[in-house]
């Protein structure tokens, strides 16, 4: 069995596949001072209470935009599930060609959301918009080549930062909205939220269609924790949650 992690800045999120398939998933909240043996505990129990004998766990790929993680869940892996994980990271294959002006600076979670993305949709152009702390934009061309995108606050990130800068305004349930008029301060916040998310993904999506895909409709992917929240908009071509586990699948097979 493999074991795919995606460290991202709120969350770790986990899956398990059998052979090619997504047998289990789950979530960790990602804090940068978790040791190798709080993490080590947390995948054995977490496989445990999904019936998955860590024992069966034979490859590990793992991608982290937080650095200060990496050297723990790399121990981690080694003592208690006795397997060295593939770090998503500059110098592996990923069949892409990166033409981000320092390939470097390109973060592993975004490397392996397009990996995903091409594996499940070949010769196709794409934009893959991918829903963390932060909203990720990335256009994809049909010849693999990885150009550039968008990084903007996410959903939680813009909601959490009108709770903290303002004197008055509480924190609300994200949710779908179907008014663009909110009638409470609540309301307000919410349709705010929402209908500015939606705003900026077609607008961003119009635009890359039209500077880099000379006006050729490319497939439109929705991904991440907030993805679903849009799906009636229109915005997506397809919602695949799993995305960045399936890059992060890719990276074994292209590298192992």
């Amino acid at each position: 069995m493999i074991l795919c992690l995606d460290v991202g800045n709120s969350q770790m999120y986990c899956g398990v596949f059998k052979d090619k398939d997504l047998i289990s998933s789950f979530r960790r909240t990602s804090t940068t001072r978790s040791s190798s043996d709080e993490l080590g505990v947390f995948l054995r129990g977490a496989l445990r209470e999904n019936d998955i004998n860590y024992r069966d766990i034979n490859q590990i790929a793992l991608c982290s935009v937080v650095p200060d993680l990496i050297y723990s869940l790399r121990a981690c892996c080694q003592k208690y599930l006795g397997v060295d994980p593939l770090i998503l990271r500059p110098g592996i294959k990923t069949g892409l060609k990166i033409l981000y002006k320092d390939p470097k600076e390109v973060g592993a979670d975004r490397i392996a959301d397009a990996m995903g993305a091409i594996k499940l949709y070949p010769d196709r152009n794409l934009i893959v918009v991918d829903f963390g702390t932060a909203t990720t934009v990335c256009a994809i061309t049909k010849d693999r080549e990885f150009l550039g995108g968008n990084i903007i606050p996410g959903v939680r990130l813009a909601m959490d930062a009108l709770e903290s800068k303002t004197a008055q305004l509480p924190t609300v349930e994200i949710a779908t909205m179907t008014t663009a008029v909110g009638r409470t301060t609540v309301e307000s916040i919410q349709s705010g939220l929402y209908w500015s998310n939606v705003g900026t993904v077609r607008e961003l999506a119009t635009r890359i269609t039209s500077e880099v895909f000379s006006g050729e409709e490319p497939l439109v992917i929705g991904t991440g924790g907030f993805a679903s929240l849009f799906s009636e908009e229109g915005l997506f071509d397809a919602i695949v949650p799993d995305l960045i586990l399936t890059g992060l699948l890719e990276a074994l097979r292209l590298n192992r």
